[in-house]
């Protein structure tokens, strides 16, 4: 215990001691930054605008818009962009450095002090490579629109580079985020943003510099819609993350609830225990050979599991009989798909799976039940569920027979295919179990058996059954 906690302990400094060496380096860098563009002469320009844009860039920032628990942006980089073009690098760095200042008053983290040390270090850093990217450009492109549009661009591109380089060493020091995690999320709100951006920075430091420079106070126009842009990009992000937590959740419930109503079938009948949990994942390989969409793959997958819930509503004795079964016997076990259909309609959003479960008896050729379908009547789950069912039914153990060689079941599937079975559907399953294992196709695999239920039977010597009544009787 004490072994662990020093070296958790020891890490913790470590990781302190990277990050106050890292703070330390951004500072320094920002004086040098700032320091060296005073002496290269680069001054201060219009006092009056680069108040203006100081005070935008302070309301911008108490809108901040968070991306991530360590990544958060906001529109006070655009007045940075904008004085970087019409101004110069230093005004950037200054308004930059500005836009900060409200973070001065969140001392409720222990850490206040070095995070906003962090923070408008990189923000004056960033700014002045803004700046000196827009200087660099027009310096190379002749006068006008275009050169002040191509200086916004490189202005942008700088800004984000620095800004991605820069931010995301010190989550990764603190192992509170990553490299692919900034570039992802960060990169994403920049470009959805920058056809909008672009344009509307260029115009403003155009009318600057051409018509007024008191056009700078139009900047709160622009300013505002990119606010609302990273508003409604951050909506959409929470949005579809909490419908990929319900749909994440509803699938879990969904396979819990199917996993309890099998387990349940499966505690009665012994014989059968297993089979549901097969038939499900033939039915998944099986729809992914056919290059069906992931949905339909799982749905593939949570039909097959409770095809057979209908079984529950049997008389008792009936899945148990060791002998061949009465006609009449036969008549009640064909309503299980029916049974399980009512069943199945009785929970939300089950209807589709229910329709699945109550025609996975029929067969191409009409002869199949409760409904006689025909062909491409049937649906395409069924067609596979049958497939599988048939196949799973054959090569196990029954109280009335052995189980069938997986070699056999193959055979008796292609005897079957236009007259009972789907021919694609076969064939898509053929070519999977070529290529799989015999504990694959015997149901023998330890993925084929639910947690708690048991083991399947063994395959023994075997006596061979029709292949229509495996089916019927799967």
């Amino acid at each position: 215990m004490s072994t662990s906690f020093s070296q958790n302990r020891l890490r913790t400094l470590d990781r302190d001691t990277a990050l106050a060496a890292w703070v330390a380096f951004l500072t320094v860098t920002a004086l040098s930054i700032s320091l060296g563009l005073v002496g290269a002469g680069y001054g201060v320009g219009h006092p009056f605008a680069v108040g203006v844009l100081v005070l935008f860039a302070i309301a911008a920032e108490r809108g901040t818009i968070r991306l991530t628990p360590v990544i958060a942006v906001s529109v006070a980089s655009l007045l940075g962009t904008f004085a970087a073009v019409v101004l110069g690098p230093l005004p950037a760095v200054i308004v930059g450095a500005a836009a900060v200042l409200p973070n001065l008053a969140r001392r409720d983290d222990p850490h206040w002090f070095l995070r906003w040390t962090t923070w408008t270090a990189t923000a004056a850093i960033v700014a002045g490579c803004a700046g000196l990217a827009a200087v660099a450009v027009r310096a190379q492109v002749a006068t006008g629109f275009w050169a002040i549009f191509a200086a916004v661009v490189a202005a942008f591109a700088a800004e984000t580079g620095a800004d991605v380089a820069i931010s995301g060493v010190a989550p990764a020091i603190r192992g509170t985020g990553s490299w692919s995690e900034m570039v992802r999320t960060f990169g994403a709100a920049q470009l959805s943003s920058f056809p909008i951006q672009v344009p509307l920075v260029a115009l403003l430091a155009f009318a600057y510099v051409t018509i007024s420079p008191w056009s700078v106070a139009l900047f709160a126009i622009p300013a505002f819609a990119a606010h609302r842009l990273l508003v409604l990009y951050r909506q959409q992000m929470d949005t579809a993350k909490a419908l990929g937590d319900a749909n994440a959740r509803l699938a879990a419930a969904n396979l819990s609830f199917a996993t309890a109503l099998v387990a349940t079938l499966d505690a009665r009948d012994r014989y059968t225990a297993g089979h549901s949990a097969a038939v499900a994942i033939y039915a998944s390989d099986i729809a992914k050979r056919l290059e069906l969409p992931q949905d339909a793959q799982e749905l593939a997958h949570l039909c097959g599991l409770v095809h057979d819930i209908g079984k529950i509503g049997l008389p008792a004795g009936l899945l148990e009989k060791p002998g061949a079964l009465t006609l009449e016997e036969r008549k009640q076990m064909e309503l299980h798909s029916t049974i399980g259909e009512r069943i199945l309609c009785n929970v939300d959003d089950y209807s589709e799976i229910a329709a699945i479960v109550r025609h996975h008896h029929e067969r191409v050729d009409g002869n199949g039940y409760p409904d006689g379908l025909v062909g491409d009547e049937i649906p395409l789950l069924s067609r596979i569920i049958a497939v599988a069912d048939a196949y799973n039914a054959m090569t196990s153990d029954r109280p009335y027979r052995d189980a069938m060689p997986s070699r056999v079941a193959r055979l008796r599937l292609a005897q079957a295919v236009e007259s009972q079975f789907d021919t694609a559907i076969v064939a898509a399953f053929e070519a999977i179990l070529t290529g799989a294992d015999e504990a694959y196709r015997t149901g023998r695999r330890s993925d084929f058996v639910f947690e708690g239920i048991g083991q399947l039977q063994q395959p023994m010597p075997l006596s061979i059954p029709e292949v229509a009544f495996a089916a019927a009787e799967g």
